[in-house]
């Protein structure tokens, strides 16, 4: 892949760098924070060489998939950077492009996700119709907020990915020979690892802020407000105790009281505040009187409202997901929660979870959730199978042929808005088959201790590395009876050739 190219195509079809507000990457995706985004053209944008899929909206994400996602964010940066920019201008017919707004567009462009580029040429305008069906109705403040709740969360998974791989490989190590763990090296080590969970409430709050349109410096501020260490009282008169802080109604005050929901709102409402502080102080004292009083009446808003108030939707959270869900529900919590994980992520309120984990990886190093929910994507994988064997339609075949190997490493979306959603049987029959495998990794948390990922952002194949404790074998199992059991009943009950000649003609 020529990512100079791409990038300089990508910034064509975009409207130029004037048009983009900041831009970032995430394990699969580029994403650009578009100033104007009906100016983009997503469909030419999809039919570049090397582009897996677009999803459309003010925040513009180009799926190129791992590794390529970083690389292509470093030489878009590049040509941003350069002042001597110019339009790319190649003519090979795999990369000429069409200029920007003269592809056609769907009704409805608010949220649309399309499909690989190598399935796209005349194949799957089922999936792209399905994708502007569901997704252009995801437009409510509620899934905007997800939204925003996604933004904030993605720049930070390269470091739970790099970090839950060394604490990954410093449980093997320990594992193997014990006695390394009196080694300073091997400490350095597990500090490496643990390096992303001690700052994260500094980075969800600077990530919050910069997503918010605040000044980042004060989102990080906003971050340690709730995790300071003298929230846990004054020192006492013979310097042997502590005296601790209590506010009304509520009680006693923790440092960290509602996790990382806290670290977001107190960021949030120092955005808040910042902005409106600017729009009535003068400006010669705007810098000295801006960031003091944000800070103060933030911080006073935070300790005696917000912490307290998300400490309390942490717990019900927590309590709703992981307590009772698993731990009371076991199996039958297991397979409720993986079944509707794709419902879920259809409705685009799946991101919504995001904080959740990220909290849980805080509190002991993993979440349970993760690899129960990830057992959705593989019996989409199981479905996929299932369909491929019973159907003779070639569209249907070119898409389940293309969308497969990406769906096996955890890139569902095009199996879901390709194959499963427009046939709608096959996505029932894989919900349910989700749910097996998630039964199964719920009672093998019963029976030999809990586990789950020590990173989020990774699905599929690609979790097994992460999980914990060296349990990376149920989450295998798990897997597989996923696949089997999305192929089973697929392949029984969810599919008949008949409906792809309907769907796909």
């Amino acid at each position: 892949m020529d990512y100079h190219l791409l990038a300089r195509e990508i910034l064509d079809l975009v409207g130029g760098p004037d048009n983009i507000a900041s831009f970032t990457n995430c394990m699969t995706r580029l994403r650009l924070n578009l100033i104007r985004p009906e100016t983009a053209d997503a469909e030419a944008i999809n039919g570049l060489a090397g582009v897996l899929g677009v999803v459309e909206g003010k925040e513009l994400q180009v799926v190129v998939g791992p590794g390529h996602a970083e690389r292509l964010r470093s030489a878009f940066g590049e040509v941003m950077g350069s002042v001597d920019y110019t339009p790319a201008t190649d003519t090979d017919a795999t990369t000429q492009v069409t200029p920007p707004g003269t592809a056609k567009r769907g009704v409805d462009s608010a949220v649309v996700e399309t499909e690989p580029s190598s399935v796209l040429e005349g194949d799957t305008d089922i999936a792209v119709r399905t994708k502007k069906m569901v997704r252009g109705t995801q437009t409510s403040r509620v899934q905007a907020m997800f939204r925003h709740i996604g933004n904030i969360f993605v720049p930070i998974i390269p470091g739970f990915i790099a970090c839950g791989l060394v604490t990954a490989i410093c449980g093997i190590w320990k594992t193997i020979d014990p006695t390394v763990a009196d080694d300073g090296w091997f400490l350095v080590l597990v500090g490496l690892g643990g390096i992303v969970i001690a700052s994260l409430n500094f980075i969800v709050g600077h990530n919050t802020a910069q997503e918010c349109g605040g000044s980042p410096v004060l989102g990080l501020i906003a971050g340690g407000v709730p995790y300071m260490p003298a929230l846990a009282g004054t020192a006492a008169t013979d310097k042997t105790a502590a005296i601790p802080l209590t506010i009304p109604i509520f009680g006693k005050l923790q440092p960290g009281l509602g996790g990382v929901i806290g670290v977001m709102i107190t960021a949030w409402l120092f955005t808040v505040i910042e902005r409106r502080l600017r729009k009535v102080v003068p400006a010669a004292i705007e810098l000295f009187l801006v960031p003091a009083v944000t800070l103060l009446l933030g911080a006073a808003a935070s300790i005696f409202v917000i912490m307290p108030l998300s400490s309390l939707l942490m717990k019900g959270l927590t309590w709703l997901l992981v307590d009772f869900a698993l731990a009371k529900g076991g199996i039958i919590g297991g397979f409720i929660l993986a079944t509707f994980f794709l419902p879920m992520v259809m409705l685009g309120i799946h991101q919504g979870l995001t904080p959740i984990h990220a909290q849980l990886i805080a509190n002991h190093g993993f979440t349970e959730l993760l690899p129960i929910l990830a057992m959705a994507g593989a019996a989409q994988v199981g479905m996929a199978i299932a369909v491929l064997m019973k159907t003779r339609n070639p569209k249907l075949r070119s898409v389940i042929k293309s969308a497969l190997p990406i769906g096996i490493l955890g890139v569902g979306e095009p199996l879901i808005y390709g194959v499963s959603l427009p046939l709608l049987y096959p996505f029932l029959t894989a919900c349910l088959g989700g749910g097996f495998g998630g039964a199964f990794i719920a009672w093998g948390t019963q029976n030999c201790g809990t586990f789950g990922s020590q990173a989020f952002g990774l699905s599929g194949l690609l979790m097994a590395p992460v999980i914990s404790a060296g349990k990376w074998g149920w989450y295998l199992g798990g897997w597989l009876i996923s696949v089997i059991m999305g192929a089973v009943l697929t392949y029984l009950f969810g599919f008949k050739d008949s409906m792809a000649e309907r769907i796909m003609d």
